[in-house]
């Protein structure tokens, strides 16, 4: 195994990935249970801190390894998947778990739409279409009158959230860090869960069954998957991840059917749609960007952490002492940078090394 991550490192990520996804899948059915029978900030603080503890205390080192740059940045993936699962777990409360699963499934969309507002690199005319067709099939999914429902509306935002999570990730991530900066972000996950649900008094889990929810959604679909994640995401493109992802939504509609979920025919033609829209949109990503390394580019931006010369940088934003500048566009690119690259194909995915920056305007 150790030999194959070193000779095909992005083989093994998209691997390890569709294997997270599909822990993920099973995950809607169950905590969709489990919040039935605890408060969701509750479950969330459980779920999260148990996840953090346990990999702290296996890899304790990997903290201190991380370095306090690594921990600002962990801090902040770690509250924007905060904001995610709370949208989405309190979405899934009044949401069937597969429409749950196939409206997270829209992160796909959302990452070069994300990628867009971050980097200033407009989508495409095929990006757009696929937005068209995704929400189409949301129509069909989970339309309730003539308007989405709570839980529905919880889901899809929750879905943009992620799409923000797997940007910033796949700037940030590195192979030595993927282990700290996973802990990191549990950690805070956990943290911000235990504020909110502390003005009521932390609520233990009620029984056996929600205690295993607890101890399965930790351990497999948090403490393992976000570990594989931060690591994949130094291997392989945001918008490969985002793809990869699409067959979380598969695998949910599946585990849910298992469980006896009743699926009708728009909940089926409607899944088709949004799976069409992410496998179309991930087969013509065919333009990469690459985003300069804010610590190589004082040039650029005026050195990092100042928010007055990072003004004058194109695609810059300020990052005050923070030093977490997350913009950039084509342009702005630094050589010797470390680029990350979203879009598809990139050589870097082809386990290639990083292919420089091209020019103004240019295409790949």
């Amino acid at each position: 195994m150790v030999n194959e991550l070193r000779r095909r490192p992005r083989a093994v990520a998209v691997a390890l990935l569709v294997v997270t996804a599909m822990v993920w899948g099973t995950t809607f059915v169950v905590v969709k249970s489990a919040v039935a029978h605890m408060p969701v900030l509750d479950f969330l603080a459980w779920r999260f801190l148990l996840a953090g503890v346990l990999l702290a205390g296996l890899r304790p080192r990997a903290l201190v390894r991380l370095g306090w740059r690594g921990v600002r940045q962990g801090l902040v993936l770690g509250a924007v998947l905060a904001a995610g699962y709370m949208l989405q777990t309190y979405g899934l409360r009044s949401t069937p778990a597969a429409v749950s699963g196939f409206l997270t499934g829209l992160q796909v969309v959302f990452v070069p739409l994300v990628g867009w507002l971050m980097l200033r690199h407009r989508p495409s005319a095929r990006t757009w279409g696929s937005a068209a067709v995704a929400v189409s099939g949301l129509a069909l999914l989970s339309v309730r009158g003539a308007s989405f429902g709570a839980g529905e509306t919880l889901t899809v935002v929750s879905a943009a959230v992620f799409a923000v999570q797997i940007v910033l990730l796949g700037r940030w991530a590195s192979v030595e860090d993927a282990y700290g900066l996973a802990t990191v972000q549990l950690l805070t996950v956990g943290a911000a869960s235990l504020v909110g649900a502390a003005p009521g008094g932390l609520v233990l889990p009620s029984s056996l069954g929600v205690w295993a929810a607890v101890a399965l959604t930790a351990v497999g679909a948090t403490a393992f998957a976000f570990v594989v994640q931060s690591w994949a995401q130094s291997h392989v493109s945001a918008t490969s991840t985002a793809v990869v992802y699409t067959t979380e939504p598969l695998f949910a509609a599946f585990f849910a059917w298992m469980a006896g979920e009743q699926m009708g025919w728009a909940v089926l033609v409607g899944g088709a749609l949004v799976i069409a829209a992410m496998f179309v949109l991930g087969a013509g990503s065919t333009g990469a960007v690459a985003l300069p390394d804010p610590s190589r580019a004082g040039a650029a931006a005026g050195g990092r952490g100042d928010p007055a010369a990072a003004a004058g940088g194109r695609g810059h934003a300020a990052a005050g002492s923070w030093g977490l500048a997350v913009t950039g566009s084509r342009d702005d690119a630094v050589p010797g940078s470390a680029p990350v690259w979203l879009g598809e194909p990139s050589a870097t995915d082809a386990g290639t090394g990083p292919t420089p920056v091209q020019p103004a305007g240019s295409l790949r």
